[in-house]
């Protein structure tokens, strides 16, 4: 991990991201880039009135002012900090922005108030989550210590998640975290043990994974509900992050059901990492 990206809009929860971006990119000495869209209008993009124009110098100029303001945090002392705005009305360019400056990792605020509120706010999280092709790590309260040991990722050994799991196994890997696998059987989708092992066994083969000792420790473990079970566990373990696997199109509710999906990632307070099909 060299380079992680993080959307801000001026408001307590994206600096409870760029707080947490900090502490990564010191303990895996990476460095920062952190972007702002400003999000003006297509009227005043592409009318040439002076008043216009300078309606658009004026907000960039603001955002240049704020982030001058905002990136004097202690926490940021001795990081690589870049800074980016751009004028931006469309939420999916944020994976423009990470493929330009090369980002392994995105990490962003679960709420925001202004600007990019639209990205923080309800179901357009997981758009965000499910439209950018690196990992999203969302973060949903201030995490003054992010001591990064365990992560546990959940999933239901679906083929369709063979890809995204092999990126996790690898992303952790090359971070020296403990990675453990839970596959979280409920009532509604219930199966026995033996077909829950033979979908794994299944999972396995297609991973052509060169270290499988992964599924050594896989848990299989009963609750009423996914997002309850993944809870529930993560607390017993003291995991300190859930990851799991997005679809592109379909989202979370490819994995969760639609009763949990948007919930699952906007109200956890549990660190959460995404990764898409």
């Amino acid at each position: 991990m060299k380079k992680i990206l993080i959307p801000i809009d001026f408001s307590e929860h994206s600096e409870y991201a760029l707080r947490t971006a900090a502490i990564l990119a010191k303990k895996y000495k990476a460095s920062l880039v952190v972007l702002h869209m400003i999000g003006l209008s297509k009227a005043i993009l592409s009318k040439n009135e002076s008043e216009e124009q300078l309606e658009g110098m004026f907000y960039v100029k603001l955002a240049a002012k704020k982030f001058k303001e905002f990136l004097t945090r202690d926490y940021l002392k001795g990081l690589e900090v870049e800074t980016t705005v751009q004028n931006f009305d469309n939420l999916y360019k944020i994976n423009d922005v990470a493929q330009e400056f090369n980002a392994d990792l995105i990490v962003m605020g679960s709420h925001g108030v202004s600007g990019l509120d639209e990205v923080f706010v309800g179901s357009n999280t997981e758009k965000v989550v499910r439209t950018v092709d690196i990992p999203v790590l969302v973060i949903k309260k201030n995490i003054n210590e992010f001591n990064l040991k365990k992560v546990v990722f959940a999933c239901d050994f679906d083929i369709d998640f063979v890809e995204p799991f092999k990126r996790a196994v690898n992303f952790f890997k090359n971070l020296e975290i403990e990675f453990q696998v839970v596959f979280i059987n409920t009532p509604k989708k219930f199966l026995s043990s033996q077909e829950m092992e033979g979908r794994a066994l299944k999972f396995m083969l297609h991973s052509d994974l060169e270290n499988t000792r992964v599924f050594d420790k896989v848990v299989y473990y009963n609750d009423y509900s996914l997002e309850e079970g993944i809870y529930t566990y993560c607390n017993q373990v003291e995991a300190d992050m859930i990851a799991i696997p997005t679809h592109g199109r379909k989202g979370l509710a490819h994995f969760f059901s639609e009763n949990y999906s948007d919930a699952f990632v906007n109200h956890s307070n549990f660190p959460i990492m995404t990764f898409k099909v």
